[in-house]
């Protein structure tokens, strides 16, 4: 764990749901360092991890503090890596059959909330 290091978060503030839970997570890592990147009020910062926005609206990227790419869940776990009082959700659901079924309760749930986004023209 690394309070310091710079996390980079992409996220899609169109979507209500998730506009709402990074704003919640903004809140309680004030004290780390991050860099927030809307890519909706500025679809172009999708190209430094991406060339599908599509693909980034529809799932959390996160570039870890080893600048490596995390995407949908495992990037909810490098968030949590890196904040003290959330580490704990790192270690119990990263455990590996645990962290299976988060990633395909996740991807299951990001599909259905990027469609239902679309549906309501969100964007």
């Amino acid at each position: 764990m690394n309070i310091q290091s710079k996390l980079k978060v992409y996220y899609n503030s169109a979507c209500p749901v998730c506009k709402a839970g990074i704003e919640s997570q903004m809140q309680k890592m004030s004290v780390c360092e991050m860099q927030w990147n809307d890519v909706h009020k500025d679809n172009r910062s999708a190209a430094e991890i991406s060339t599908d926005l599509e693909f980034v609206r529809e799932r959390l990227h996160v570039i870890d503090e080893n600048g490596d790419l995390q995407i949908g869940f495992d990037a909810f776990l490098a968030i949590w890596r890196n904040y003290p009082k959330e580490i704990w959700k790192y270690k119990v659901f990263g455990l590996p059959v645990l962290k299976q079924f988060c990633r395909f309760g996740y991807n299951v749930f990001a599909i259905a909330l990027y469609r239902w986004n679309k549906w309501k023209s969100h964007w």
